[in-house]
């Protein structure tokens, strides 16, 4: 609000507009012009919110790059070669072959006849090419999502008797696709993230031992109880039910053995006859094929001449042929309302899979998937699935991992394999009759066995975060003990939980400084140092410049410990944020760091509580018997209890480098703190100096509470104040600016050759020794030039000069406060300096005003 119109609108409605530049507001302060020519002045204007609300505009080239990132396959289909189309065909039909045996096998787990495994086998994989933007996911029936379905239509078939299950299972594809596309169309692909790995893997190994548990009874032939109660009780049932065993043990059992036996023997020869690898990865990958043809001719070989009632064993019987089932899916009101409970697992189990397999793959084949984009693909799929009878599919692992091996070259190879699942869906029915159930049960827990997560992962997952290996326990006891669904919260919750309790509580780290050198291995090259040359690259000379570093005083970051730390300086704090600074954790951070302030300093003005009055009731200072001792030695009240070799509080600097954003609540909270510090600290004042900060917005709200700016007394005489800049060369590195700064560091070389002969011992370089800082001890960062040390160049500040306290790094920013605390201190002392005036014999001190 520049304008007169602004204005006029600003003071009707009570608004206090902050000066365009408060810097200029300071007529007290040293300007910049001793050290940065004023044509080289940088004002850093902050952002408007008009530039907020702009970001959110896109242009028209965003919206032709989003319209064109709906249909990744423009990019490469125009490039499509023979090459490509070769691996395409064997990897397409190679998971034709294996997706036709587990489409058929994972329907039976969602409580369908065995062809609507087959209906979304041949939809997922051939829409997905159109959208992919990963060439080895496979999309299509897998076993967690088929499990879900069939806890669904289960559950749902006492409440809707009259739908039939093939139904209710589309309406749940084409509601969790129509949610899972939105998210993909706007470009929320990120809250996959939301899902830690922990709770990922709980999911899966706690969803497969449910699957695993689950099939044993068909496998074995026992029946007499639901294999959709939990996990625990399957398993119990199965146990009593051993007695009832039939000859289905024998089709599932063998079966098993031989899918694990032919897997085996093929990894032991790909290891013993590197030169038949490829031979062995082909017969391994296409075992299920072979099982399932052997089982079904030995059931033909023992079926073929029995009535349909009197088969030895169970066998599929009629598979339709052709999508019988094909129609536009039945949605209402009803059948909404029921499954709106079930839709957010629905939707979880939709994206972590996919997302984290396609993920996988791409960084071991070396490109990139864009999450969005796959949901997508993912949402597409499942709302069009339906129309042929198809139920909710996603990314499969097992056929990822195959087709990927297989040399798939582009994600048109899902079009290879739906032409191999049309060909079964129309010419293979009469086959499908005799395929024995038990064996399919045996598919799917050989299947499932390679979601379970080895136990040296969970030991490598308690390496890394042992807490997060009790959230993939209690997934995983969860699941099995209630519901895959159940599972699936449980872990999410407890991360989410995690999360927010270490931010809430998450304290920052006060910082001390160290000199340091670096130093090359004495067990590689010898004990000498070296510097850095004009590229910043370690040229290991002899010659070896130190510099400042700044560390956790209390080593918490695993620092060694004999290295002592202390504070910069006397009554300057360096504090840094460590999960960044938001209204979540605003108040445990700056409490922290009050408290520590409150217990290494002490008040400025001793005398703030003379009467026991006027003390605040929480804080009543020393017993009367302390405060009589004291009067009786001729001790002021006010020192009593009182540490005065502590130092009174002069600046504090906050390292903002893990903060990329701050709020109203933040913001509000560390105004408080100010003015509670400041009336500590009274008559002085703290400086308030703020490093690392790189977001806009972050400085622009620091800006608008005061920070940024030096803070000058309101009851007394300005001081003047030290305005120190970080500037940089403009010229590059052949100018003559280079040349002055070149000869400047020969210059602090040689001094530090000298300083290295009178002491050797790298411990003292290290700064291992005497480390600790006084008022005498700065190690230079006091001494701040008044010119800048490059000569002959233009040099321009990093920062704006209309925000002094707003500095680059961290050493800046301990050079600008220790500069102006000695200047502070030694105006004072030469305000109430007494000095000694002879005058005709007699002594009278005056004091300068």
């Amino acid at each position: 609000m520049t304008s007169r119109a602004g204005h006029l609108a600003a003071k009707a409605l009570g608004l206090k507009l902050r000066p365009k530049d408060p810097y200029d507001t300071y007529p007290h302060l040293e300007g910049p012009g001793e050290s940065i020519n004023s044509a080289d002045t940088f004002i850093e204007e902050p952002p408007h919110v008009g530039e907020f609300f702009l970001g959110f505009i896109p242009t028209g080239q965003q919206v032709y790059k989003y319209l064109f990132s709906l249909f990744p396959f423009l990019s490469w289909i125009g490039r499509y070669n023979l090459q490509w189309l070769l691996g395409d065909l064997v990897a397409g039909i190679t998971i034709g072959a294996v997706v036709v045996p587990q489409g058929m096998a994972y329907a039976k787990l969602a409580n369908l006849p065995v062809q609507f495994g087959l209906y979304s086998s041949f939809m997922g994989v051939l829409l997905y090419w159109f959208f992919a933007t990963s060439k080895d996911i496979t999309i299509g029936p897998v076993a967690v999502m088929s499990q879900l379905t069939g806890s669904v239509v289960s559950d749902l078939a006492t409440a809707l008797p009259d739908v039939d299950a093939h139904v209710i299972a589309s309406a749940l594809a084409l509601l969790a696709g129509a949610i899972v596309l939105f998210i993909g169309l706007i470009r929320c692909g990120w809250i996959v993230d939301v899902i830690s790995l922990a709770a990922l893997s709980a999911f899966m190994t706690g969803s497969a031992i449910s699957i695993a548990v689950g099939q044993i009874p068909s496998m074995m032939g026992i029946t007499g109880f639901s294999t959709r109660d939990p996990t625990y009780l399957v398993f119990i049932h199965t146990l009593q039910g051993l007695p009832r065993t039939t000859l289905d043990a024998a089709m599932g059992l063998t079966a098993l053995a031989m899918l694990y036996l032919i897997r085996t023997t093929c990894s032991w020869v790909a290891k013993r006859w590197p030169q038949h690898q490829k031979k062995a990865f082909f017969i391994s990958t296409l075992r299920t094929v072979f099982v399932i043809l052997l089982y079904t001719m030995i059931s033909w070989l023992a079926n073929r001449n029995m009535p349909r009632g009197k088969a030895k064993f169970k066998i599929l019987f009629d598979v339709p042929r052709g999508f019988q089932n094909a129609a536009v899916p039945v949605l209402n009101k009803r059948i909404v309302s029921n499954l709106a409970s079930y839709l957010p697992a629905a939707v979880i189990v939709l994206l972590i899979e996919h997302i984290a397999i396609s993920k996988s793959f791409g960084r071991i084949n070396n490109y990139r998937i864009d999450p969005s984009q796959e949901m997508v693909a993912i949402g597409v799929t499942n709302m069009l699935g339906p129309f042929l009878g198809g139920y909710a599919a996603t990314g499969s692992f097992s056929r990822t991992a195959i087709k990927s091996k297989a040399g798939v070259r582009t994600p048109f190879a899902g079009v290879i394999t739906a032409a191999v699942v049309l060909l079964a869906i129309y010419a293979l029915p009469a086959v499908f009759y005799y395929i024995p159930n038990a064996s399919l049960s045996a598919v799917i827990i050989h299947a499932v066995g390679d979601l379970i997560t080895p136990p040296n992962t969970v030991y490598q997952f308690w390496q890394v975060s042992p807490f997060e290996v009790l959230i993939f326990f209690v997934g995983v006891i969860v699941t099995v003990f209630a519901t895959i669904e159940d599972g699936i919260y449980c872990t999410v919750a407890i991360s989410a939980a995690m999360l927010l309790y270490r931010i809430l509580r998450s304290q920052g780290r006060f910082l001390g400084r160290v000199r340091v050198q670096s130093v090359m291995d004495n067990r590689v090259v010898g004990d000498h140092k070296g510097r850095a040359d004009e590229y910043g690259t370690f040229t290991g000379s002899d010659e070896a410049t130190s510099r400042n570093v700044f560390l956790p005083i209390t080593h918490a970051d695993g620092s060694n410990p004999e290295v002592q730390l202390d504070n910069p300086y006397p009554g300057v704090f360096i504090y840094r944020f460590a999960e960044g600074f938001s209204y979540l954790n605003a108040a445990n951070s700056l409490e922290y760091m009050t408290e520590y302030i409150f217990a290494n300093t002490r008040r400025t003005n001793l005398r703030t509580f003379d009467r026991p009055g006027d003390r605040p009731w929480n804080n009543p200072g020393p017993s009367r018997r302390k405060l009589k001792a004291a009067n009786a030695g001729g001790i002021d009240a006010g020192a009593v209890d009182v540490d005065t070799s502590l130092p009174t509080l002069k600046a504090i600097i906050l390292d903002f480098s893990s903060v990329n954003h701050v709020d109203i609540t933040s913001v509000q909270q560390l105004i408080d703190v100010r003015n509670q510090l400041d009336r500590y600290a009274a008559p002085e004042v703290v400086d308030w100096h703020i490093a690392c900060i790189h977001n806009r917005w972050a400085k622009r709200a620091l800006a608008a509470a005061g920070f940024g700016y030096p803070t000058m007394p309101t009851d007394g005489p300005r001081r003047r104040w030290k305005s120190i800049f970080s500037v940089a060369e403009i010229g590059g590195s052949q100018s003559a600016a280079a040349v002055a700064e070149l000869d400047i560091n020969e210059k602090e070389l040689v001094a530090s050759r000298r300083a290295t002969e009178a002491k050797p011992d790298i411990e003292a370089a290290l700064g291992k020794k005497g480390s600790r800082s006084g008022p005498g001890d700065v190690a230079g960062l006091n001494k701040v030039p008044t010119g800048p040390a490059i000569h002959g160049g233009r040099a321009v500040p990093v920062h704006g000069i209309n925000r002094p306290l707003f500095h680059v790094d961290l050493t800046s920013a301990l050079q600008s406060a220790i500069a102006n605390v000695e200047a502070r201190s030694e105006e004072n002392e030469l305000i109430t300096r007494p000095i000694s005036i002879s005058r005709e014999g007699a002594e009278t001190d005056e004091t300068l005003a």
